[in-house]
């Protein structure tokens, strides 16, 4: 049996280094901020906001003092993208040493979302490298909490559906995509399980790879995928195609496992699961270019956050008080840790990290579901939301209601996406959902909007005031792909934006009018 396998049928822990369940939360987190703040203490952010002090604090203070928490909030302001970029990151990208963290940045994670115009670049150090690695193995070794997996799964092929693992050089610092500065630093061990292979891996035209793929599919004994859902359903569509087969598992017989992170997977799973000829383990994460906050380690669990390895966490909770109507933080926002976040509310993140972030709004918004286990939800981002007159719409409230729509009238969901417009003197919501079937748009827009007054109050509120209306749209799933390729966002970890606002929704709403599928 190949290393991996003796490793995960063995059940080993790394108990030391990974286990969270019997710590607290709090000390695992204040030692996590002690190690980051010593660690860059004489960069130029750390001597500009008095890192000394904040290191002085902790280690003075007793086993559950807060004090130190009070000082690093007082010293160190709180950062979005642009603020750390203009004031800080762009030198580490002119090649200046040790600016947010010790050391020269050699490596530069483009990232643009969905929602940006440009790239942005988010600084990777090897500290960082080595903690993503550390929570992919967390990971992996977490399925020994799953008795009922096939010894198979133990010997295949892990396929890993990503960006291009093309790196640009400029001379001074490597750019790309995240997938391509990790799998540059893939562990010996795991060369043999990693599947599409380097060279595979390192094409840039998307449709190319998923070509290559498809022809090398049944060459491989595939036990576990990872990717975005909506790319992975289209490959998985792709092989079934080409070998005139009816399911992925008359390729993949033993495939088990299915990794997904970046969006909400649940608007996804009736569709995907057509392409199935058995159930498959579902397992999430939460990685991002700025680290791997989160992933799920047990069954039925949600995503559990990683305490000690290489983040801080801060949570800001998500309402008018914090944040603007446009989801801009305020310069001060509340701020909490970890132990002082409550079930069922919703907080945006701030991450300080081994790459040099600090105290900076990754831009998404969570829900703690399970305190013990330190257990979020993903349920939107703090610009992706829609409150035109007070809704407050969550993207956690449209996936829920999609999905159950799309459950109940027995259509496979792929992509929407949803906006708010002026109508006459007041609101609505114009949905966009892609179907490739004939379906009744009417009940399609009733049983929707009734949803959504059923998990929302606000909503309901405001059906009856100043949203006065939504309208629905369906369109062939491929306009979204489309649209997606025209702004060369095909492929890897891009999605589609759950909202959609101001010049992104009117190149959308252009886009899908010259090509005559919607009147708007």
């Amino acid at each position: 049996m190949a290393i991996l396998g003796t490793l995960l049928k063995k059940g080993i822990r790394l108990r030391k280094s990974i286990e969270q369940e019997n710590k607290s939360p709090f000390i695992l987190q204040k030692k996590e901020l002690l190690k980051l703040l010593t660690n860059a203490e004489s960069t130029a952010f750390g001597r500009t906001y008095n890192f000394h002090k904040i290191i002085d604090a902790i280690q003075k203070n007793a086993k559950n003092d807060r004090k130190f928490y009070e000082l690093f909030k007082e010293q160190v302001p709180t950062f979005n993208y642009n603020k750390i970029y203009n004031e800080w990151w762009h030198k580490a990208r002119d090649g200046e040493k040790d600016i947010c963290w010790r050391g020269q940045i050699k490596y530069f994670a483009l990232s643009s979302g969905t929602s940006e115009a440009s790239s942005k670049y988010i600084p990777i150090t090897k500290e960082m490298i080595k903690a993503i690695r550390k929570t992919s193995i967390r990971q992996i070794l977490s399925l020994a909490h799953y008795p009922e997996l096939p010894p198979k799964l133990y010997e295949g092929g892990i396929l890993m559906l990503g960006g291009s693992t093309h790196l640009n050089y400029n001379g001074t610092y490597f750019s790309g995509d995240l997938s391509g500065i990790t799998a540059s630093k893939i562990p010996f061990w795991f060369q043999h399980f990693y599947k599409p292979g380097r060279k595979i891996a390192k094409k840039s035209n998307w449709n190319e790879k998923l070509d290559e793929i498809v022809l090398k599919a049944p060459k491989w004994d595939i036990t576990i995928v990872a990717g975005v859902p909506a790319w992975i359903q289209i490959l998985f569509e792709k092989i079934i195609a080409y070998y005139g087969v009816k399911n992925i598992h008359d390729i993949w017989p033993n495939l088990t496992i299915y990794v997904h992170g970046g969006v909400a997977f649940e608007p996804y799973k009736n569709s995907f699961n057509k392409l199935l000829g058995k159930p498959l383990v579902y397992m999430e994460t939460y990685l991002a270019s700025e680290g791997f906050i989160a992933y799920q380690a047990r069954p039925q669990g949600e995503l559990q956050l990683v305490l000690n390895n290489g983040i801080f966490l801060e949570f800001v909770p998500f309402n008018d008080k914090n944040f603007d109507d446009n989801g801009e933080m305020i310069e001060k926002p509340q701020t909490l840790l970890i132990d002082e976040i409550e079930e069922g509310k919703e907080y945006a993140i701030l991450l300080s990290t081994c790459a040099g972030a600090w105290r900076y709004l990754i831009g998404d918004t969570v829900k703690l579901v399970d305190k013990k286990h330190s257990e979020i939800v993903i349920t939107g981002r703090t610009k992706h939301f829609l409150s035109l007159c007070g809704e407050h719409l969550s993207v956690d409230n449209m996936n829920k209601a999609i999905e159950s729509v799309a459950d109940e009238m027995g259509f496979p969901l792929k992509e929407f996406t949803v906006a708010g417009v002026k109508y006459d003197t007041l609101f609505a919501h114009r949905w966009y959902i892609g179907i490739d079937e004939p379906i009744n748009s009417e009940e399609l827009k009733i049983r929707l909007d009734n949803k959504l007054c059923e998990l929302n109050d606000d909503y309901k509120v405001e059906r009856s005031a100043a949203l006065k209306e939504i309208f629905v749209h369906t369109l062939p799933t491929h306009v979204f792909y489309d649209w997606m390729r025209s702004k060369g966002k095909e492929g890897g970890q891009t999605k589609f934006p759950r909202v959609l606002k101001g010049k992104i929704l009117e190149d959308w709403e252009n886009f899908i009018k010259q090509k005559g599928f919607v009147s708007v």
